[in-house]
């Protein structure tokens, strides 16, 4: 048998009898939040023994957190620009809460597609996605308004950054499940999907956009060099 989605060790031990291989690559994840690539894997007795290219090796099951299917990226979304929606309120935020405009365009564009209408099945809400604790605790009144829901998402954002020493992947990491869930895993990046996937999504977009205006300014120097 196969096994699908996230997958928590306890649940996969009456299943993984033999040798489970894989037409793609799939991730054990361990309780260091270490992921491991493995074209396969087998259970024998208290540990797994894994299929990796070029070779195996063996984990006791009890550090195994989760086994995941390789990510599947969705499409990148456009750069921000004149056309973005929202863009003054993104650029507003940025200016107020020193937080990259960038930052704040591909989370919106991760959390909500722009829909300032947005209810998640946890019920997080509006284009940043603000749990109405959340937007409570940052004076939020209107969490469906989009000016408000920006400010106090861009703010929020501000304060992650700050508790994490600018390290944008536990930042981003807490957005998405919360402080106290990086802090249970040791300051690191909790190993749920859910989270990693987020966190993976905005970082390739953050960094194609930061990599392609950097080639821009290069290239504009270079012309005026030459």
């Amino acid at each position: 048998m196969r096994l699908r989605g996230v997958l928590p060790a306890v649940l996969a031990l009456p299943l993984l009898a033999a040798l489970v291989p894989s037409a793609r690559a799939e991730y054990i994840v361990l309780r260091s939040g270490t992921r491991l690539s493995v074209t396969g894997y087998e259970l024998r007795g208290d540990t797994y023994r894994l299929q990796m290219s070029g070779g195996s090796v063996e984990i006791p099951v009890g550090e195994v957190v989760s086994i995941e299917p390789e990510e599947i990226f969705e499409p990148l979304p456009a750069p921000l620009s004149d056309t973005t929606p929202f863009q003054k309120l993104i650029r507003a935020a940025a200016e107020r809460y020193s937080v990259d405009a960038d930052l704040i365009h591909c989370v919106i564009a991760v959390e909500s597609n722009f829909n300032p209408k947005a209810v998640s099945p946890k019920n997080a809400r509006g284009l940043m996605q603000l749990l109405p604790q959340t937007a409570a605790h940052l004076g939020v009144k209107n969490i469906f308004d989009p000016a408000e829901n920006i400010d106090g998402g861009t703010r929020y954002l501000r304060d992650l950054l700050g508790k994490y020493n600018n390290n944008l992947n536990l930042a981003l990491a807490a957005y998405n499940a919360g402080p106290n869930k990086v802090e249970r895993f040791g300051h690191r990046v909790p190993p749920y999907a859910e989270t990693r996937n987020y966190v993976q999504s905005i970082n390739r977009a953050y960094n194609k956009f930061k990599a392609d205006r950097a080639a821009q300014i290069t290239q504009s120097a270079a012309v005026l060099h030459d």
